[in-house]
């Protein structure tokens, strides 16, 4: 049995969508942005370089999963992808999708607007959008 574990402040911050072969793939609670974060099951993973040589390259392959699926359910301008974990050091992925008219544009969602929570009914929304859109 692995000793791998949520970081709390993920467990907190997101909710279950799928689990793909290497990663929990969980949505952010904030409903200014369709936005998934990719945490590869690897105990004890902080970087890239942590992940070993298959791992690397499946999470390239579950990155492009979760970007298509943001793609086709919710046509944004454009994918912000990126691996930062200053405030929450296990590894994880944010993918993102951004609009001209959401409330970051053109800046990072970082630091920009509250998180807004989402209603239980959008939540539920989204994440059978999700869910159909990652088993598409």
């Amino acid at each position: 049995m692995s000793d791998w574990s949520l970081h709390p402040q993920l467990t907190a911050d997101t909710r279950l969508v799928v689990t793909l072969p290497l990663c929990d793939v969980r949505l952010m609670d904030d409903a200014n942005y369709p936005w998934l974060i990719l945490v590869p099951r690897v105990t004890g993973a902080r970087e890239l370089i942590d992940l070993a040589d298959t791992d690397r390259h499946q999470l390239a392959d579950e990155i492009d999963t979760a970007s298509r699926a943001l793609r086709s359910a919710f046509r944004p301008h454009k994918l912000n992808v990126a691996a930062l974990g200053n405030v929450v050091a296990q590894l994880h992925v944010h993918v993102i999708a951004r609009f001209e008219d959401d409330p970051a544009w053109p800046a990072p969602v970082w630091g920009r607007v509250a998180a807004r929570p989402h209603t239980p009914d959008e939540l539920a929304t989204r994440l059978k959008r999700l869910r159909g859109a990652l088993h598409d």
